[in-house]
């Protein structure tokens, strides 16, 4: 998989479009981001998780999901190395973070607010 591939799947999900935060492309629901291409650079795609699905991503795939460093990562930010992901995985890890998402814009009772054309990509 690759950053193209990230990019397809992301934008595959229900509702979902594609901005820009800081100069790199971001993937949001609701206005909310939920993955990011922030280090694509790197070989990665980042996952907004909880800390709990990070552990279990994690444990179940180590050579695939790495926590960010730092306070990020302790929040549940997690890298996928995109090289070493299959469509299955990359899809299964996007969708979580999706309707992770989802599950809390609806909690906050956030109203899909209207993104400005300079974040638009």
């Amino acid at each position: 998989m690759n950053a193209a591939d990230f990019r397809r799947i992301a934008l595959s999900m229900e509702g979902a479009e594609e901005c820009s935060h800081m100069g790199s492309p971001d993937f949001r629901i609701g206005g909310r981001i939920f993955a990011t291409l922030a280090s694509q650079g790197q070989g990665y795609g980042n996952l907004m998780l909880t800390p709990e699905q990070q552990a279990e991503f994690v444990a179940e795939q180590p050579e695939v999901f790495v926590p960010i460093e730092g306070g990020w990562g302790r929040m549940g930010m997690t890298h996928i190395r995109l090289a070493r992901a299959n469509e299955d995985v990359l899809t299964g890890a996007l969708r979580t973070a999706w309707r992770l998402r989802i599950e809390k814009n609806a909690k906050t009772g956030l109203k899909k607010r209207s993104i400005s054309p300079r974040d638009r990509i």
